[in-house]
């Protein structure tokens, strides 16, 4: 009677404390008081079993257990009530399949991570340290309504069936973590999510408070996400130097409800992403605030209140992305103001309805793509409103099948509109029929004049019919690439001087742009007739391009081949060849012969010939036209003649640089650092490296070259070595990177 008078009424005085605590696992020492128990951890994990863990108010529990980590189990009926304070130095689990509240008054502050769960974990799984699985059949919630902050580590509070904040949640240093599932597991990663949620609980994920955090995931595998508006309800990732600032609401198989402030941002001020991922999703009274904010869902339908939240956080800064795996109706009017892009990628087609506009003022972008996944489904783009992009410097694009519709309705453009530098844009609003098969990309050939976009990496396995092949005016629209690949493209021709150019366009008009592709291991045998991986021959406009394979040609003297462009009269600009060439004539690593404009583009191939090739690291030819400015070749020549750019200059380069190693040849004096014959004009600003090079002569014949311009491989990794006019400021043209002995464009580091 003494004892169960002196236990019961005493530990319930002031609330109530954990009871009957032992360790199964590990070692350390558990001290009780009347409102305090204190945990003595001797090991670096361990696992403590209680009859009860709940705290009363005014009661605390002390948890020393250094930087190791604690998980203690309620083997009892009792859930877990915390009303006082929770506190550990490291890490501190805590398991009850019988549910856990923080309530309003109460305080959880770990070192480490902090876990709630109802789902259980194995001793030896937690000792091992590592991946754990937690798994278990209550449908018990956690709750918190209180305040749970990590200063070191992660919280995650983990049930099958309701996980819910209300309260104040925070962990500058880690990620938080709500989740629904049957059963997960948790891995540490700097990354991403930590915490992967296996389907199959129908749970729910609610947020009404505040959780500020390094990264944040709120996920219900197959139930519904609830990020509710409140008076303190507000998602907050900040990131940390090892991780992204990045907030996630998932509910692939239910309804995202959200409701509240989010926002991403990096440690070091810049943007970060938000990731809402639903069947069916509801954005009223929602604001993003972040770099990037991508959308999955099932199908959207963009009525007032979703457009509104849309509307808000592109006008704040946020570029958003709507991946729907069918359709995406946009129904009410959406319009904002600034830069942000607007990207919807329909699996199916695209509506904006009746009296409804779309619109951006400032330099925003917009991107209508149906049929995302390439599989020419009839994805159609249905204008039914209006595109007013009359006071916007941004574009618009529509993308739509070749087997569907687009419908152009009320479109308003800027009279003023001019393409970004080197974007290769033609036109403020463009309309691409998509290319998704290599059938579809010969089939160009029948309109050449259309404007085409890629809707997907591409594989040619048999040989290539080059697009315009025989044409009189070559392809004259635009061709986008979108970043996409084209691989193994394969074409050839007989030995005839009469044959026509070749390349996957045989010859691309003035009035046409082939931009933002790559090709990937091309491969063309010629002979008699230009060629390169790209185009045959060019006149317009070849943008953002990188081209990787090979070439050869067998006959003697009239092989003449380009890494990108055979002849190109037109303009070739960020360029990138990594072409291996056999020839017994002329090759350019971009262009066999130019007569236009190469400009921001690099080559780094392996070249060699017969007794009759010749090699120039950018063009074989710079004609009295031609202008290479802002660019630079690498890699290894083994032609009869030898130009770092060029073979013969007889137009004008300007602030570019060779580093190309150049083999001996027989008889010597063909060779140059920077061309084999100058008969044009080399600029000031043009350097070669002497010792990759073996050249101590920028040009072997013609106008001489100042040998000041041999830089040692010492001097080309520094920027005091190159002139007045090289940019290496942020943003300028020209950086260094580590490893490479040279400078590098700097859209290329970006890309």
């Amino acid at each position: 009677m003494l004892l169960t008078c002196a236990s019961l009424p005493v530990a319930f005085a002031a609330g109530p404390l954990p009871q009957n605590g032992r360790f199964v696992a590990g070692s350390g020492g558990i001290a009780s008081g009347p409102d305090q128990v204190t945990i003595t951890q001797s090991s670096a994990r361990g696992v403590i079993d209680w009859n009860s863990f709940s705290i009363g108010a005014g009661n605390s529990v002390k948890v020393n257990n250094g930087s190791g980590a604690t998980l203690s189990r309620v083997t009892g009926s009792n859930m877990s009530t915390i009303d006082g304070s929770l506190s550990a130095t490291g890490s501190f689990y805590l398991i009850n399949p019988q549910g856990v509240l923080i309530g309003r008054q109460g305080v959880v502050t770990t070192g480490g991570r902090f876990v709630a769960s109802t789902l259980d974990a194995s001793n030896d799984g937690f000792m091992a340290g590592g991946p754990l699985t937690l798994s278990g059949a209550s449908h018990a919630s956690v709750l918190n309504l209180g305040r749970i902050s990590s200063s070191g580590g992660d919280v995650f509070l983990i049930s099958i069936s309701r996980t819910e904040n209300e309260g104040r949640i925070a962990a500058p240093n880690g990620t938080a973590e709500l989740v629904t599932g049957k059963q997960v597991l948790l891995k540490d990663s700097a990354s991403g999510t930590q915490v992967f949620v296996q389907p199959g609980s129908l749970g729910d994920v609610v947020n009404g408070g505040t959780i500020r955090a390094a990264q944040i995931h709120l996920e219900a595998a197959d139930g519904n996400v609830y990020a509710l508006a409140g008076r303190h309800a507000a998602l907050r990732a900040t990131g940390t130097a090892t991780r992204d600032g990045h907030v996630w609401l998932v509910a692939r198989q239910g309804d995202v409800q959200q409701h509240e402030r989010i926002s991403a941002r990096n440690s070091d001020g810049t943007g970060g992403t938000v990731d809402t991922i639903g069947k069916t999703m509801e954005f009223e009274h929602s604001t993003v605030t972040a770099s990037k904010w991508n959308i999955g869902v099932g199908e959207l339908n963009a009525g007032p209140h979703n457009a509104a939240a849309l509307s808000r956080s592109l006008s704040g800064g946020t570029s958003v992305t709507i991946n729907a795996d069918r359709d995406i109706n946009i129904v009410s009017t959406l319009r904002w103001n600034g830069a942000a892009s607007f990207t919807l990628n329909a699996g199916r087609s695209i509506l904006i309805g009746p009296a409804t506009t779309l619109s951006n003022t400032g330099a925003g972008n917009l991107t209508l793509r149906a049929d995302s996944k390439g599989v020419d489904n009839h994805g159609s783009i249905t204008n039914a409103g209006t595109i007013d992009w009359s006071r916007s410097t941004g574009f618009v694009a529509a993308l739509y099948d070749s087997n569907g519709q687009y419908t152009p309705g009320t479109v308003r453009t800027n009279a003023t509109w001019a393409a970004a530098p080197f974007s290769g844009l033609e036109t403020q609003v463009t309309a691409y029929r998509l290319v998704n098969s290599i059938d579809e990309l010969e089939n160009i050939s029948q309109n050449l004049a259309g404007n085409y976009a890629l809707g997907k990496d591409l594989s040619s396995k048999g040989v290539f019919t080059p697009i315009g092949l025989g044409s009189t005016t070559g392809f004259t629209g635009q061709f986008d690439g979108f970043g996409h690949t084209v691989d193994g493209i394969s074409f050839f021709t007989v030995e005839a001087s009469d044959s026509p150019p070749l390349g996957t366009f045989s010859t691309i008009g003035a009035s046409g742009v082939v931009r933002n592709v790559n090709l990937t291991n091309a491969n063309a045998s010629t002979g008699g007739t230009h060629a390169g991986l790209l185009a045959g021959a060019s006149a317009g406009l070849i943008a953002n391009v990188d081209v990787k394979g090979q070439m050869d040609t067998a006959e003697e003297g009239a092989g003449a081949i380009g890494g990108v462009v055979g002849d190109n009269t037109g303009t070739v600009s960020r360029a990138t060849s990594s072409v291996t060439m056999y020839a017994q004539g002329l090759m350019g690593g971009i262009a066999m012969s130019n007569s236009g404009l190469i400009v921001q583009s690099s080559s780094n191939g392996d070249y060699s010939g017969g007794s009759h090739s010749h090699l120039g690291g950018i063009a074989g030819e710079n004609a009295p036209d031609g202008i290479i400015r802002q660019s630079y070749a690498t890699g290894t020549g083994g032609a009869l003649t030898d130009g770092g750019l060029t073979e013969y200059n007889g137009g004008r380069i300007e602030e570019s640089f060779a580093a190309m190693n150049i083999l001996p040849v027989l008889p010597p004096g063909g060779t140059g650092g920077i061309t084999s014959t100058n008969a044009g004009t080399v600029a000031k600003d043009v350097y070669w490296d002497r010792q990759v090079s073996g050249q101590s002569v920028g040009a072997a014949r013609g106008t001489p070259i100042p040998a000041a311009n041999g830089l040692t491989t010492a001097q080309m990794s520094m920027a005091s070595s190159f002139g007045p006019t090289w940019n290496f400021a942020p943003g300028g043209v020209w950086t260094f990177i580590a490893g490479v002995s040279h400078p590098v464009l700097q859209w290329q580091v970006g890309k």
